[in-house]
């Protein structure tokens, strides 16, 4: 069984859903990426998707996209994201890292040569979404089982779809829950929570976990019956710009995360 596995197995075992959260590595700044992850796992998150910022990203809001813009201004490069994940996980060994991004940056850094490096940083699982599911066993060829390379269902995948993603990928399986780009939501629709109860049916191999539109208290609330985790992207960097504006100590971020790790627990 693989570390994000048991950490998830762990987690629930515990009463709790897991709390995964996107940070985009070098946003605000390249000397605040550490401090701020250390700050949000303090706070309770227990896995940190490390975003690899990319000149185009498709699927992501206008919030995860100026922070990509920012992060590449600054000078973000793929030997900053080992360091980084390197640090993090020696000081935060029982928690889950995961690198997300996109497959041109990874294509241009070399496949093999970046699962070597996240295997010696520390890095658990992979998600690079735009990876067609068709193309995903050619596009690994087996390398680095230890790193889970983690797949993305969507609202409208098939039945058939989401059992071969359950079957190829490891680690867990993303589950968008509405179609579109990321970014904050306060409605969620009926045949949203349908959708997500027939996902989490057919997954049979992975745990679940639900991203894409989580803001708050009330939605993870919302969503914790439907899977075994959620994940907050939007929100979180929404509330590290502001800190970096206000030059607070990561004061709303924290207390957000706070709020998210209580909203997840689950009370028999």
């Amino acid at each position: 069984m693989s570390f994000l596995k048991k950490l998830i197995k762990r987690t629930n075992d515990d009463n709790r859903k897991v709390l995964s959260v996107f940070v985009t590595a070098g946003f605000p700044t390249l000397e605040s990426t550490i401090s701020v992850c250390s700050a949000i796992y303090d706070a309770g998150a227990d896995i940190i998707e490390l975003g690899i910022p990319f000149s185009d990203p498709l699927a992501d809001g206008p919030v995860i996209q100026t922070a990509s813009q920012t992060a590449l201004e600054n000078g973000v490069t793929m030997e900053y994201i080992f360091k980084t994940s390197q640090s993090l996980k020696k000081n935060y060994p029982e928690k889950g890292l995961v690198l997300m991004g996109y497959s041109n940056p990874v294509m241009k850094y070399g496949l093999e040569k970046f699962l070597i490096q996240c295997k010696n940083s520390g890095v658990n699982g992979v998600i690079l979404p735009d990876i067609p599911v068709e193309e995903f066993s050619d596009f690994y060829n087996g390398m680095i089982p230890e790193i889970d390379k983690i797949l993305l269902t969507t609202p409208v995948s098939s039945e058939e779809r989401i059992k071969t993603i359950d079957e190829i990928g490891s680690g867990f399986v993303y589950c968008v829950s509405i179609l579109g780009t990321t970014g904050t939501r306060d409605d969620f629709e009926e045949d949203t929570l349908k959708n997500l109860e027939r996902t989490r049916r057919i997954i049979k191999n992975n745990h679940m976990l639900i991203g894409f539109g989580i803001s708050n208290a009330k939605s993870v609330q919302k969503f914790t019956p439907y899977c075994d985790g959620i994940i907050v992207g939007s929100a979180v960097i929404k509330a590290i710009a502001d800190d970096y504006s206000n030059k607070t100590e990561w004061d709303r971020t924290i207390e957000l995360i706070s709020e998210l790790s209580e909203a997840r627990r689950v009370y028999n």
